[in-house]
């Protein structure tokens, strides 16, 4: 049970926002197919009625018996330098239309994130529309990949048979997606409630390439019907990858279909020359937020070390400082490592100590993101750095694989 999350609270207008209840289903489907997609009440109640999450992980606000407004917290976890971060994620956000604007999203954000606290996660990753999310303490950090056309296929494969996915597939499925993903600097898995998930709803189909008993290639793709998008390509090799991509394309021939482009993957290099490689057009990224630094930067301390000792930076005896202006954090540097965080009030000009600056809204694209401090400093006035070499080291470029139980592109 999560402390202080499942009281009922009052709000204006004598709404309450309470967490659901089995009688609250059908209205919750009902609201998030009206204001979303009609496959998002499977989807609600795949995550309600599974063992890992359970209905205390949405909740509603109610005018009376009637279900207004609603949200759910996921369970994930993102994996950076070999470090695990406990997650959350808010999904199936929905608000009936004639309740818009009297902060109801606010209140369920805000329980969102008191659970969130509560069962440990160091950051809340999400999809979102434009802009809305940073109301509430979330900023873009981490590039979607594009998507790309396919301009031509290879040739039709070989013995091996492209099919639905099974629950005894999960663990080839995982495998598969872990060595794809074993080449980025940040990652978020499927968990294991999200793999059930994904073999029940209707938004996007789970396919595997079959070869005589073994899965050797795994995908998701929309529905078929006018366009395909085929995302999450993981592959044994490249004639796997090939044989995929031949296999999806038999499934609704003529149909064009477009690649979620997984740059240095087995899929990816594999497909290079089927694809037709345009310029990004537009920004897309995941959102991200950190309610409390201090706790984050903690949990980093042994992939700060490790870049340092990469680099060759001895810094014994002097704590490295970073300033969000409004307040500081001096990681102190140890002979064998770097000793807890220590958190301070406000420093407005942290290069005096030899410190980097940088705005909060700006953490988490550092911390995560594909520029680096280096990048950053180039691209925002509010973020620098005192001693160049330390904080680069500490903060460089990152790549990026997230796995989310929603596509970013529908």
């Amino acid at each position: 049970m999560i402390k202080n999350c499942s009281a009922a609270v009052s709000l204006p207008g004598g709404l309450v926002l309470r967490q659901a209840r089995p009688a609250d289903l059908d209205q919750i489907g009902a609201l998030l197919s009206a204001r979303g997609e009609p496959d998002d009440a499977v989807d609600h109640r795949l995550v309600v009625t599974d063992p890992d999450a359970g209905l205390s992980a949405c909740a509603v606000v109610v005018d009376g018996d009637r279900v207004v407004s609603t949200a759910t917290l996921l369970d994930e976890e993102v994996h950076i330098g070999g470090i695990r971060l406990p997650a959350g994620q808010v999904e199936l956000v929905a608000t009936e239309s004639e309740y818009e604007g009297r902060g109801l999203v606010r209140a369920l954000m805000n329980w969102a994130h008191e659970r969130s606290a509560a069962s440990g996660h160091l950051v809340q990753a999400m999809i979102g529309i434009p802009y809305f999310y940073r109301l509430f303490g979330y900023e873009y950090a981490i590039d979607v990949p594009q998507v790309l056309k396919v301009n031509s296929l290879p040739p039709a494969g070989g013995r091996s048979t492209l099919r639905a996915a099974r629950p005894s597939d999960v663990g080839a499925m995982a495998a598969l997606q872990a060595a794809a993903q074993s080449g980025f600097d940040v990652t978020m898995p499927h968990s294991a409630a999200c793999w059930r998930w994904l073999l029940d709803h209707e938004s996007s189909n789970l396919l595997v390439l079959d070869h005589d008993g073994t899965v050797i290639a795994t995908a998701r793709t929309t529905p078929p019907g006018g366009e395909t998008l085929l995302a999450e390509a993981a592959a044994r090799d490249e004639a796997a990858a090939r044989d995929l991509l031949s296999g999806i394309a038999a499934l609704a021939p003529g149909d064009p279909i477009r690649i979620a482009h997984r740059a240095g993957t087995v899929t990816g290099n594999a497909w290079q020359e089927f694809l037709d490689h345009e310029p990004r057009r537009t920004a897309e990224q995941y959102y991200l937020r950190i309610p409390d630094v201090a706790a984050l930067l903690d949990a980093l301390r042994p992939l700060f070390w490790q870049r340092l000792t990469a680099a060759g930076i001895d810094r014994t005896g002097r704590d490295i400082v970073i300033s969000t202006f409004g307040a500081h954090h001096r990681i102190p540097v140890l002979a064998n490592g770097l000793g807890e965080v220590v958190t301070g009030g406000a420093l407005q000009s942290p290069g005096a100590v030899g410190g980097a600056g940088l705005a909060p809204d700006h953490l988490p694209a550092l911390l995560f993101g594909p520029h680096g401090i280096e990048g950053l400093t180039r691209i925002r006035p509010d973020v620098y750095a005192a001693d160049e070499e330390l904080f680069q080291a500490l903060f460089p470029p990152l790549t990026a694989d997230v796995l989310s139980y929603y596509l970013p592109y529908r």
